[in-house]
């Protein structure tokens, strides 16, 4: 038993440290132009990911499904196969069915070891088993009950063109009768959603819109002590989560910025900062003042609390280049007390991120595009990867590379090699990446109405062409992001060489008559950061006056 609650206990530390991932939604009537948009940033330090692909097939009657753990790779045993199974590209297939998650843990004694199949297995079966959101519910829950659900606490995105949906999930602590427990809410078709590490499904009884359950979502909550009012009083997250400082300030703060750009959210702020204990709850959905677009999903994949209390530009661990960017842990002591730093939503630890576009009047494999990219959300340009592709950009599937080893050819360490020189020189460096990255994504956009026309008259006629040319376009666009990536590295290099700044005309460095580099300027510190150092050292660093 020692054993067991200390591997759970480690579970939950790593749970905390490293699975910290953002989902934002925008259903239908939200979006400009009538899509449902979901989002997913992947955020673990370590994580190498490509974009994954699983083909469609037909399997035979018998056939197994060996279930490997997302996280660990370990196996846990086999499940037998589905009939038929549907193409999936990264975290769209191409039926348009998007799913993304993030974990919050909730009850460790929830954990059940026992369970076979994990939360990122759960997504990837429903996405190669599923038409619609609705189906991929059904799927993700009956297997669940089946097998079981070993993983802890998860909040999932489950979308696709007409009906987005957060769903939540614990395991039963291996109780030999019950596998699981979960609940899904329908969000509102003019409403916008999110999640980030922290159980957002309360009031069941209080949402007027569609909520779907386990039949023991009450009955193991009373069984188990967490919940003894009324049936009508019971709240999801209240029984089987337990929110504290960090679930509000590292977590429910991002879906507060994510809010905030399209609502006034001051009436929540204080649940964001996370120090009144008697602060009002943030709703689980808002109705925004305009409607969105891909872009601007993207712009808040992006953020950093600018603009609000939770903002990192007003303070020294900023730097010398207003980085908006903290090291973690997320905690850290100073003589004997605990401090903090700010958790936004564009963090260096990500993994892969993406916007998914979901069209229910294009035909499918048109109307599902993903727009991906390694790294995190901020320092990538959004490349469009369509539903029904089944060849990976190279940049994104590269073989030879991983989490040790270094290729010029992959998205993820090209992405990370400009992106971790940037960082630490923010302000002087970023405004180069930010004028290439928008460049590229404003293209793209430009052309994808007429992209996906073309794609549309070769559907009428010949699908297997259609979905071809769409193939090959994304993975022009992989490769164009890719090399225009390391242009940019070799440029910020020279630019940007020893903290000074090399002086170019048109797009070319200035040399003198005689053929050399025209002086460099030397910016030095900040204005921020002059008066900081006076403040620290007084006259210390005074020149004398003669």
């Amino acid at each position: 038993m020692r054993k067991l609650t200390l591997a759970i206990a480690a579970l939950f530390a790593f749970v905390m440290e490293s699975s910290a991932c953002t989902n934002f939604i925008a259903a239908k009537g939200a979006t400009v132009d009538g899509s449902v948009l979901c989002t997913y940033n992947a955020d673990d330090y370590g994580m190498f990911t490509s974009l994954c692909h699983y083909a469609a097939g037909t399997h035979r009657k018998g056939e197994m499904r060996e279930i490997i753990d997302y996280d660990t790779h370990a196996s846990h045993g086999f499940i037998p196969e589905a009939p038929v199974t549907y193409n999936v590209i990264g975290n769209i297939n191409e039926y348009q069915v998007s799913i993304g998650e993030t974990t919050y843990g909730g009850r460790e004694e929830c954990v059940d070891t026992t369970g076979q199949i994990d939360y990122g297995s759960l997504m990837y079966l429903a996405l190669q088993r599923s038409k619609t959101a609705r189906e991929a519910i059904g799927v993700m829950t009956s297997l669940a009950e089946k097998y079981g659900y070993n993983s802890e606490g998860e909040t999932f995105t489950i979308c696709d063109p007409n009906e987005a949906w957060i769903m939540e999930m614990q395991g039963c602590g291996g109780d030999k009768k019950q596998k699981v427990v979960w609940v899904a809410v329908r969000i509102p078709d003019n409403a916008i959603s999110g999640h980030a590490n922290c159980s957002r499904i309360g009031l069941l009884k209080g949402y007027n819109t569609e909520v779907l359950h386990s039949k023991n979502v009450i009955s193991f909550a009373r069984q188990r002590g967490w919940f003894k009012g009324k049936d009508a009083d019971f709240s999801w997250k209240a029984a089987y989560s337990q929110i504290g400082f960090g679930d509000r300030r590292w977590c429910e703060a991002r879906v507060w910025s994510f809010f905030n750009h399209f609502k006034d959210m001051s009436r929540w702020t204080a649940w964001a900062a996370g120090k009144d204990a008697n602060a009002e709850d943030m709703p689980l959905w808002i109705v925004p003042n305009r409607k969105l677009s891909v872009a601007d999903m993207e712009a808040c994949m992006r953020d950093h609390y600018e603009g609000t209390p939770f903002a990192l530009d007003s303070d020294v661990a900023q730097g010398n280049w207003a980085m908006p960017y903290r090291p973690t842990p997320l905690e850290y002591d100073v003589d004997g007390k605990k401090y903090f730093n700010e958790r936004p939503t564009s963090t260096q630890q990500t993994g892969f991120t993406y916007v998914s576009q979901l069209r229910g009047w294009m035909p499918r494999e048109i109307g599902g595009v993903t727009w991906w990219g390694n790294d995190d959300g901020n320092m990538i340009a959004y490349v469009p990867i369509y539903c029904g592709n089944t060849v990976q950009p190279e940049c994104f599937n590269t073989p030879g590379a991983d989490a040790v080893t270094f290729s010029d050819k992959n998205a993820y360490w090209v992405c990370n090699w400009v992106s971790n020189m940037v960082y630490p020189r923010y302000s002087q460096m970023f405004p180069a990446l930010k004028a290439v990255r928008d460049s590229l994504e404003r293209s793209w956009f430009d052309e994808q109405a007429g992209v996906e026309k073309h794609a549309a008259e070769l559907y009428a006629t010949n699908k297997a062409e259609a979905l071809k040319f769409l193939n090959y376009y994304s993975n022009r666009r992989g490769a164009e992001m890719l090399d225009r990536w390391k242009r940019l590295a070799t440029y910020l290099i020279v630019k940007y060489n020893d903290m000074a700044v090399k002086p170019e005309k048109d797009g070319k460095f200035l040399r003198t008559k005689t053929g050399i580099g025209v002086p460099v300027q030397r910016p030095g510190y900040s204005d921020y950061m002059r008066h900081e150092i006076v403040k620290l050292t007084g006259d210390k660093y005074k020149v004398p006056e003669k």
